[in-house]
């Protein structure tokens, strides 16, 4: 452990840079309440998405990272804003048009469009808790609505409203003139109809902790400022959060950045001691617009799950959380393979390296063993070319590749070649059109094909490569697969590896042919070149 933590005290990680930062605010002693408070915000308005992952497993990789250079005990909060108004009505819900009536309420105070909750705020709350228990978050989950209207958030309610002049000098300078006019950091609700009012004060007692106002009917009300009567505009509840919890570390999107010097006011002039943050790009779809839980736009957490690993989308987290990235189909593969690669090279690593290793970050230090002796990547080119409908196809082909494994040993391997099969059924199936070779091509398969028949009738390896290799190995086969490219006048070797995938696969890329051939096999890929030159998979 020393060593490790030696490593820690100086790894360009990220999450062990910002660590430092953490133990450097308390470098003379823990905090008065014992510990060191993390927290993750959710905005409950649709249906957590991807963006939330990411937000709460880097946070807990920071938190680990914290863990292993300080002594001080830690706790970790999942806040949900579930008391905002409900500004408008979703687009991926059911019914959404019977909620129309509902808008402006709290999100607990809205019907549950799916029927199985008490309200939408509790359904999205229970989506949220459902999805950071199956990835095995170790967190405290805080509903807003429990927390305003149990009295916990009292004390700072009751510090706003004394402070509220200083509190409004520093929102409205953030405000263009027309919306200063009307702002007020209080919202209360409605005693009648339970609607998130946007209305200016007519009076704030700090004395009292009571705010007057006018609704939008002309009546006069005056509610006290606790019991949930009212909550706050939400970028002054975000610092007022921080300092009725005494939040020491709070990550958020690059949409929140401009406001970090409004919420770290907020919370000094609260009583509280801003917190470390930890600013991270956005998520983009597609199309290169933001992820958005309303419009459900992005790869979900649940369809990530159907053709990955929960690893493989941590691994996808921890890269370069400041660069914006797009959450595309594609990226799952590649984000498969390379958690593999670097959980295959943890062992022989140094302390400084295993530090530096997303792989600790992933599972906190208690790396697992990779069972993947075959790659992702191969598993959905050998689904392609045989068509495969079930893993036990796949199994098929891996068992002679390596013979030692089996789905009872290997089970990353066996759900790998699961998530392939429907992978590729979904994605990658309907976009294979393999094309006829050319005549040069057709000269140049025909050749391989001899050879690799040849290979597989006599057991022997070719006399042209006889004094490099002595057994069947991807190795040789990948050579011979050059070789006969080169033979045909194919200098540029990447167009000869690309008529290969486009004939044969039906796929401008694909895998390394020596390793493809040991894992589909020599007489399986002679039967699929002819194949390819009878004309049958261009048909």
């Amino acid at each position: 452990m020393s060593s490790l933590r030696d490593a820690a005290l100086s790894s360009k990680a990220w999450p062990f840079e910002e660590a430092r930062k953490l133990a450097a605010r308390y470098k003379d002693g823990p905090p008065a309440k014992g510990h060191v408070l993390f927290e993750t915000g959710y905005g409950p308005s649709g249906l957590p998405h991807i963006g939330t992952f990411g937000e709460v497993a880097r946070t807990t990789m920071i938190r680990r990272a914290f863990e292993t250079i300080s002594d001080i005990p830690t706790r970790m909060i999942c806040f949900s804003d579930d008391m905002d108004g409900m500004r408008k009505v979703p687009d991926n819900v059911p019914d959404p048009a019977a909620l129309a009536t509902h808008l402006q309420k709290p999100l607990t105070a809205v019907p549950d469009p799916f029927g199985t909750h008490d309200s939408f705020g509790a359904h999205n709350n229970a989506m949220l808790r459902r999805f950071l228990d199956t990835f095995g978050f170790d967190y405290e989950f805080i509903s807003a609505t429990e927390y305003y209207t149990s009295g916990q958030f009292d004390p700072v309610l009751l510090r706003a409203a004394e402070r509220y002049d200083d509190l409004m000098a520093v929102m409205l300078k953030s405000l263009r003139e027309e919306r200063q006019q009307t702002y007020s950091i209080f919202l209360p609700i409605h005693p009648e109809t339970g609607r998130v009012l946007y209305v200016p004060m007519k009076h704030v007692d700090g004395a009292k902790g009571e705010i007057t106002f006018d609704d939008e009917h002309g009546r006069e009300w005056t509610l006290p400022v606790t019991g949930g009567q009212v909550k706050l505009q939400w970028k002054p509840d975000f610092g007022a959060r921080w300092a009725g919890l005494g939040v020491d570390f709070e990550m958020y999107g690059k949409d929140h950045a401009a406001n970090t010097p409004i919420y770290d006011r907020i919370c000094e002039i609260l009583g509280g001691r801003k917190p470390e943050h930890y600013i991270y790009e956005l998520f983009l779809d597609e199309q290169g617009e933001k992820i958005s839980k309303s419009k459900g736009n992005g790869i979900s957490i649940d369809e990530w799950l159907k053709y990955a690993s929960t690893e493989s989308l941590s691994y996808y987290m921890f890269l370069k959380p400041r660069t914006a990235k797009r959450l595309s189909w594609d990226v799952i593969p590649k984000a498969v393979d390379e958690y593999h690669q670097q959980l295959r090279a943890f062992p022989g690593q140094t302390p400084d390296q295993q530090a530096a290793n997303p792989v600790w970050h992933i599972h906190g230090g208690q790396v697992p063993a990779s069972g993947m002796v075959v790659s992702f990547s191969l598993l959905l080119n050998l689904a392609s070319v045989a068509r495969a409908q079930d893993k036990a196809t796949l199994w098929g082909f891996i068992r002679r590749y390596a013979p030692e494994a089996a789905p009872e040993t290997h089970p990353d391997l066996d759900q790998a070649a699961g998530f392939a099969v429907r992978y590729f059924q979904d994605f990658v199936a309907p976009t294979l059109h393999p094309r006829a070779p050319d005549a040069a091509e057709r000269a140049a398969l025909v050749d391989l094909s001899a050879t690799l028949a040849q290979m597989a009738e006599t057991g022997a390896v070719p006399a042209a490569h006889a004094a490099e290799y002595d057994s069947f190995s991807e190795e040789l086969f990948m050579s011979v697969v050059r070789d006969t490219g080169k033979a045909h006048g194919f200098d540029n070797l990447r167009a000869w590896f690309k008529v290969l995938y486009e004939v044969l696969l039906g796929s401008d890329q694909g895998p390394r042919w020596g390793s493809f051939i040991a894992l589909y096999g020599l007489s399986e890929t002679v039967t699929l070149i002819d194949r390819a030159l009878a004309g049958e998979l261009a048909a």
